[in-house]
C-alpha cells in the first residue's frame, strides 16, 4: 500500500555490510572521478577470481566455464527450481539525448548498492554491447565512474564470442538461402530431390522434417509421394523481392548497406533461351545485433527452445504468398550447432565484485532492447526468493521498457515487482526546449547553468513514462542519475514531478561518483523521496 512505501526508514534500514566487513577490502573512490578507463585498470587487479565469484553466487565448480581470469561461461541450471521472481527489478529511462543518461551505470551501481551496501544478494542482468558504437562516439556499454562492469575492455570487446556467433549463424542462413534459389533456377525436380532428400530409404532427415511437417507429409514416407508432391517438398520459389533476410557483421560500415551479391563468373543460372544469365540481386549488410538470431537469442530459455525458434524465422515469401523459413530452407539445426556456447550467460563482476549476467545485445530501436531470458532465469535461481535481480531495458521506456513487458516477460513468464526510471536533468533540459545535444560537441550553457524553466517544461517527458509504467502494474522509483551540473534546486523539481505523478520515490543517485554507496537511497529509501527500490518490491 501506498503508505508502506511512503514510510520513514531512518530508523528501519538494513544494516549496513560493506565490502571491507566480508573481505577486508572496500572500494576506493577518488575525488574528482578518473576516467572509466582508468578506474578499470586501476581496481582490476583487487577483482575476485571469476571461480570466487561463481562460488559466492551459488555456482558449483562444474557448473562453470572459465573463459580467463575475469569472465566465464555459466551453464543452464535444469536442476535448480523454477525462479520465484519476488524481487525482479527492472531498469530503464526518460528518452535519452544522444551522451546517454546512464541507464547501464545505475543498473551497476542499484546492484552494487543492494549487493555491497546493504549485504543483499543481488544479481545484474546487462545487454552485452555491439562493437558499432564502442567504436563510434557513444563508446562502451559498462556502465561508467564506479559503478561498470569490470574489466571494461574484456566486456565490451569480443567478450566470449557470443555476437561472432551470431554472425556465423545469420550468414550461413543468409548464404543457403542464395544458393537455394540458384540450385531451383538451374536443376530439374530429380536432381533437387536427390541433394535434399538422398537415399529414400532412410526416411525424411532431420533437416528436412520442418519442411514436410509444414506441407502435412510429415507421415508419408518420401518414396510413396508423387511428382507434385515431391516437387513441393524441394522447391520453394521464392520470390527475391520479398526476401527479408540480410548479411550482418558487427561493424558500422555505411558502404555496406547496399550491395549487389551473385556477380562472379560461377553464379549463373539457365535463361530458358539456351543460354546463361547472372543470378545477381541487391541486397545489404545490418549491424549484427539487428540480426533476428539475436533477438532469438535473448528470448530463448534454453538450447531447445532456441532451436525451434531459429527454424520459425521468416526470411521471405515464395511467389505464391507463403511465408519461407529457416526450417524450410532445412538450416535450424546448423544454426543452432553455431548458437549452442552464446545460449550460456557469461558472468564478470562490477567494480565491487557483484557478480553481473551478461547476455544478449538486441537494440531496442530495432529489435527487442533487453538481455536475455535465460541470463534471468538463472540469476533468480541463484539469489532465492529473498534476493534481487536488477535487469536493464534498454533506450527510452517508451522502446526498451515496452518492449520488456510486452515481449520479454511474455516469453519468460516473470513479472517485476519495481521499474526503476532513470532521468537526468540534462535530458530533460533538452525535452523542455534547450538547444539540441549533439555526441562529440561541447554543451550548451543552459545544461551547465541552472535553469529550472528547461527542467518544469521538461518533466513532461518523465511524467508520461512515469504514467505508462504504472499502467503495467508494477511500483515506480524514479532515479535521478547526479551529474556535477546539477543544482539542488533542479533536483528537487525533478523528484516533486515524480512523485505527483504516481512514482512510489524519486530519489537523487550518485553512484557514478560513489559507487554503490552512492545508490543507497535508491536501494534502500530515505533520500528525501519516498521509499527506495528495496522497499519497492
Amino acid at each position: 500500500a501506498l503508505s508502506h512505501l511512503t514510510r520513514r526508514f531512518s530508523a528501519s534500514l538494513p544494516r549496513r555490510r560493506t565490502m571491507s566487513s566480508t573481505s577486508g577490502w572496500k572500494l576506493p573512490v577518488s575525488n574528482p572521478v578518473p576516467s572509466d578507463i582508468q578506474i578499470s585498470k586501476d581496481l582490476t587487479p583487487y577483482l575476485l577470481p571469476i571461480s570466487e565469484v561463481a562460488n559466492r553466487a551459488g555456482l558449483d565448480d562444474a557448473e562453470v566455464l572459465n573463459w580467463g581470469p575475469w569472465k566465464a561461461k555459466i551453464k543452464l541450471s535444469s536442476t535448480r527450481p523454477p525462479p520465484k521472481p519476488a524481487n525482479y527489478v527492472v531498469v530503464t529511462g526518460i528518452n535519452p539525448t544522444p551522451l546517454g543518461e546512464g541507464k547501464s551505470t545505475t543498473t551497476v551501481g542499484l546492484a552494487q548498492s543492494l549487493s555491497s551496501t546493504l549485504g543483499k544478494r543481488c544479481i545484474a542482468c546487462i545487454r552485452q554491447p555491439s562493437q558499432g558504437p564502442t567504436f563510434g562516439i557513444k563508446g562502451g556499454a559498462a556502465g561508467g565512474g564506479y559503478s561498470q562492469v569490470l574489466p571494461m575492455t574484456e566486456f565490451n570487446l569480443h567478450l566470449t564470442g557470443d555476437i561472432h556467433a551470431v554472425v556465423a549463424a545469420n550468414n550461413l542462413l543468409a548464404s543457403a538461402l542464395e544458393v537455394r534459389m540458384m540450385h531451383e533456377l538451374s536443376q530439374t525436380d530429380g536432381a533437387l530431390w536427390k541433394r535434399l532428400v538422398g537415399d529414400e530409404a532412410e526416411g525424411w532427415s532431420r533437416g528436412m522434417r520442418p519442411r514436410v511437417r509444414k506441407l502435412g507429409l510429415e507421415d508419408r514416407r518420401p518414396e510413396d509421394l508423387n511428382a507434385e508432391e515431391r516437387r513441393s517438398v524441394v522447391r520453394l520459389d521464392i520470390d527475391p523481392a520479398t526476401i527479408t533476410w540480410k548479411r550482418v557483421l558487427d561493424t558500422c560500415d555505411r558502404h555496406l548497406r547496399t550491395v549487389k551479391v551473385g556477380l562472379g563468373g560461377a553464379e549463373t543460372t539457365k535463361d530458358g533461351l539456351g543460354g546463361r544469365k547472372q543470378h545477381d540481386r541487391e541486397t545489404g549488410f545490418d549491424i549484427a545485433v539487428a540480426s533476428e538470431v539475436m533477438t532469438v537469442l535473448a528470448v530463448s530459455k534454453d538450447l531447445k527452445d532456441m532451436r525451434g525458434r531459429l527454424e520459425r524465422m521468416v526470411v521471405g515469401y515464395s511467389r505464391s504468398g507463403d511465408p519461407v523459413s529457416c526450417g524450410d530452407l532445412g538450416c535450424a539445426g546448423a544454426l543452432a550447432v553455431l548458437m549452442k556456447d552464446a545460449i550460456l550467460p557469461t558472468l564478470m563482476q562490477t567494480a565491487e565484485r557483484t557478480p553481473v549476467l551478461v547476455h544478449a545485445g538486441p537494440f531496442a530501436n530495432i529489435s527487442l532492447g533487453n538481455s536475455s531470458v535465460a541470463a534471468d532465469f538463472e540469476a533468480m535461481k541463484l539469489v532465492g526468493e529473498d534476493g534481487y535481480v536488477v535487469t536493464e531495458a534498454g533506450f527510452g521506456a517508451d522502446i526498451g521498457m515496452e518492449k520488456f513487458f510486452n515481449i520479454k516477460c511474455r516469453a519468460s513468464g516473470l513479472t517485476p515487482s519495481c521499474a526503476v526510471i532513470v532521468a537526468t536533468v540534462r535530458a530533460l533540459k533538452m525535452h523542455g526546449g534547450g538547444p539540441p545535444v549533439k555526441a562529440g560537441q561541447p554543451l550548451a550553457k543552459e545544461y551547465k547553468e541552472e535553469n529550472l524553466e528547461l527542467v518544469e517544461e521538461g518533466c513532461s517527458n518523465l511524467v508520461r513514462h512515469v504514467e505508462n509504467a504504472l499502467k503495467f502494474g508494477v511500483k515506480v522509483v524514479v532515479a535521478v542519475n547526479k551529474f556535477a551540473t546539477d543544482t539542488e534546486a533542479e533536483v528537487a523539481a525533478v523528484i516533486k514531478r515524480s512523485l505527483e505523478a504516481g512514482a512510489s520515490a524519486a530519489v537523487m543517485s550518485d553512484h557514478w561518483a560513489k559507487g554503490g554507496d552512492g545508490a543507497e537511497a535508491l536501494a534502500a529509501g530515505g533520500g528525501g523521496g519516498g521509499s527506495g527500490v528495496n522497499d519497492g518490491v
